[in-house]
């Protein structure tokens, strides 16, 4: 009786080949769930969102995931992109990191988006500075052709290169009321509580700083937003330049809202307005003001109300002029 031959060296290659990539998908599968187990524990909603369109959609985030949102939307209008651009680029963070700019995830994973220094995407320090990543992901998102006209899935999946394409889809809804909001399409849609962070940015000149930061130097110089010397009282609506003045120990900053060529001078207004609530709690923000209605920290309904006797429901004048009004904590 013939003895078995053992296997042969190309039989145990084969083995330890499809070993190796079942291995290779159980981890990849295995470092999804852990970031997305991880990401769903993002705390307690201290942010929202409604539609404009007053059909009661609403979506609930925290400050933390309304710090990273008002930050990409920023740098995709600063591109010049258009709001499909951002609900794209608010969906896929949402997917991939829960709106939280973690330092982990699959294999070399990093950031909102969890691009991958070892597939060229930057250094593990620029992937980890939300404004980069939000601009390496607009960049590629901008190589689409067509990527505006194509189902959110299939445009986010050309950049990401994802295990799980369909997964995008089920954020789609809420990525598209913040786009609303953030880009300014959707006046006094967004509040947070505001409550402060345990921060070392506070002030007008931090307020300053995250506004070149996410928006660009060159994008706010238009509308001259400087913080200069406190003066011995806050100016006047009419007044053009923006001022770092007291208001019980803390300090304003004012953003005349210009209309360029071809902008929609309330759009960015509110844009300005709703970037300012989202990064309250991180900038100890206590008050934003446009077009004649005011967010105050703190409320518990956190609604944009009317101040001054001017129309709930105005959204700034039609010819551009008006200035949004952030108010810092002491």
């Amino acid at each position: 009786m013939p003895e078995p031959s053992l296997p042969s060296k190309r039989t145990r290659r084969g083995r330890f080949l499809r070993w190796s990539a079942g291995l290779a998908v159980l981890s990849a599968v295995a470092g999804y769930v852990v970031v997305q187990y991880d990401t769903g524990r993002a705390g307690a909603p201290g942010c929202k969102v409604v539609s404009g369109k007053g059909d009661g959609a609403t979506y609930e985030f925290t400050p933390e995931q309304a710090v990273n949102a008002a930050t990409i939307t920023a740098v995709g209008t600063a591109r010049e992109l258009p709001e499909r651009a951002v609900t794209i680029a608010l969906a896929t963070a949402l997917q991939e990191s829960a709106l939280r700019n973690i330092d982990y995830g699959d294999r070399d994973s990093l950031g909102l988006f969890q691009q991958r220094p070892s597939q060229g995407w930057g250094t593990p320090k620029e992937i980890m500075d939300p404004a980069y990543a939000a601009g390496k992901f607009y960049e590629h998102l901008e190589e689409v052709p067509g990527y505006t006209r194509l189902p959110l899935t299939v445009a986010a999946q050309r950049v990401q290169r994802s295990g799980f394409p369909q997964a995008y889809a089920k954020h789609e809804p809420d990525a598209a009321l913040l786009a609303a909001a953030l880009t300014g399409r959707s006046a006094a849609t967004l509040t947070c509580e505001g409550r402060p962070a345990a921060t070392r940015a506070a002030g007008a000149d931090a307020v300053r700083a995250a506004l070149a930061r996410d928006f660009g130097r060159d994008a706010l110089e238009p509308a001259g937003a400087e913080v200069g010397a406190a003066p011995s009282s806050s100016p006047s609506p009419s007044e053009s330049a923006p001022v770092d003045s007291g208001d019980s120990g803390g300090g304003t900053v004012r953003l005349p809202v210009t209309a360029e060529e071809g902008a929609d001078a309330g759009a960015r207004g509110w844009q300005l307005a709703h970037w300012a609530v989202a990064n309250a709690s991180e900038l100890r923000i206590k008050r934003v003001s446009y077009a004649g209605r005011e967010w105050t920290a703190g409320h518990s309904d956190s609604r944009w109300r009317p101040v001054d006797g001017k129309n709930a429901e105005g959204s700034g004048s039609t010819d551009g002029a008006g200035a949004v009004t952030i108010t810092t904590m002491p």
